[in-house]
């Protein structure tokens, strides 16, 4: 798990209890799953909207949305499989966290969309490392297949979320930034109980 860590550049690994509870709850994994792909190509749609002249951020975006709602499809499916209905959408209490951790741009539209694109980065990273968990840890081997491929999208996902705000900002002000985020989501982690049935 540490090298893996190391490769996301997460701080702080999930609370051990979090894989056995999602064991345990894996319907409830998967409702609310399905509202995080949906929330993902939600942001993404809202980003190239918000930035529709960043020709780069147009290019890199749009089949990350066409990509995340196949992934919220292919949960739907997964759903069906099981006879559980999609339900009433969730407030996710680790983004809502994490978004109160982004700065203002100061007027500088470029770092206000570093500041966009390091989020959902960090998002995708803390996605990855849960989805490694669910792919070596729970016992529906199917799911762990399942999952095993989406924490290698998540994964590319997060470094080009990187490599985006690298594009219209100062690499090292952007490793910089990152570097504080990082310490601000482990906090975030800390104090987050490990709820029953949420991906994060």
């Amino acid at each position: 798990m540490a090298d893996k860590l190391t490769t996301l550049g997460l701080r702080l690994p999930s609370d051990p209890r979090w894989i056995n509870i999602a064991e345990k709850n894996i319907g409830e994994i998967l409702i609310d799953h399905a509202f995080c792909e949906q929330k993902a190509a939600t942001a993404c749609i809202n980003l190239i909207v918000k930035y529709s002249n960043k020709e780069k951020l147009v290019e890199v975006l749009s089949p990350v949305v066409i990509e995340e709602w196949s992934h919220f499809q292919m949960v739907i499916k997964e759903l069906k499989k099981r006879g559980i209905p999609l339900g009433n959408k969730r407030r996710d209490y680790y983004v809502h966290e994490l978004n109160k951790c982004k700065k203002g741009g100061g007027g500088d539209i470029n770092n206000q969309l570093m500041e966009d694109v390091l989020i959902l980065a960090m998002i995708e990273a803390r996605s990855a490392e849960r989805f490694k968990l669910l792919s070596e840890e729970i016992s529906d081997h199917s799911l762990r297949t399942f999952y095993y491929e989406l924490m290698k999208s998540e994964a590319l996902h997060y470094k080009n979320f990187i490599e985006l705000a690298e594009e219209y900002m100062p690499k090292e002000i952007v490793r910089k930034r990152w570097e504080e985020l990082l310490i601000q989501e482990a906090e975030i982690m800390k104090e987050l109980e490990v709820t029953p049935g949420r991906l994060h």
